[in-house]
């Protein structure tokens, strides 16, 4: 009997998919306040492998330090402040003016920064009300809650994706940074005893299978209600 080989090793849960937490420098986190301001110091800005937009450790006047989105033109020394509407600051959704871009938005109030983290992504507000909408990077409209806190600025190192992959040894140390299984073999080009989509012999073989199939035989179009192209 074939082994599914990619779903196995995922499940094993071996070294090849073990994530490389010891190098990752840490969490993206806000303080957590309701009124009145916090001022805080970049002390540094750092590298995270895990990430792809640098991180500014920031060290507020009670001693305590986190991470942030580092935004471009941030550098040591500056300070940002949480609950001001300037540049490079964090502030609630509700105080922020339309059109200005920003990042690191919080999915819920006190939920901490979840969208707009990668760099170069980022979003602008486009209308207030009882939910603020911001349009994405990509185009998408969201809704997000008033008091949500976001940091006005576009995250660092925004052409990054210019850079080219020259080598093949290039894209899998930048995969290995990530734990992501690289190169990867697609289904049509195993063995039918490695994948249902393996091997040149398959006449009729239907790409959408059955809810209730076994884990082994569940790959493709599940419980498809339709395939194939749709008729205008």
């Amino acid at each position: 009997m074939g082994k599914r080989i990619i779903s196995r090793a995922r499940g094993a849960g071996g070294p090849r998919y073990r994530s490389p937490e010891h190098r990752y420098v840490g969490s993206v986190s806000y303080p957590k306040f309701t009124e009145g301001q916090m001022k805080a110091e970049v002390m540094e800005i750092v590298h995270d492998p895990g990430k792809s937009a640098p991180l500014a450790r920031l060290k507020f006047t009670d001693g305590i330090e986190k991470y942030v989105t580092a935004t471009e033109g941030m550098k040591k020394g500056d300070f940002i402040i949480f609950g001001a509407t300037g540049r490079n600051n964090v502030a609630k959704l509700s105080e922020i003016q339309e059109g200005v871009p920003i990042c690191g938005i919080e999915m819920l109030p006190f939920s901490g920064p979840k969208i707009c983290r990668s760099s170069g992504v980022y979003g602008t507000v486009i209308a207030k009300g009882e939910k603020v909408t911001v349009k994405m990077s990509s185009g998408k409209i969201k809704e997000f809650n008033p008091n949500c806190l976001a940091m006005i600025g576009i995250p660092a190192g925004g052409g990054r994706v210019d850079k080219l992959f020259v080598k093949a040894g290039q894209v899998y140390h930048a995969k290995l940074a990530r734990n992501k299984l690289w190169p990867r073999s697609s289904a049509s080009k195993m063995n039918p005893v490695d994948h249902p989509f393996g091997g040149k012999t398959k006449p009729g073989w239907p790409k959408s299978v059955s809810r209730w199939a076994p884990p082994g035989q569940k790959v493709g179009a599940i419980a498809s209600r339709r395939t194939g192209l749709r008729k205008k």
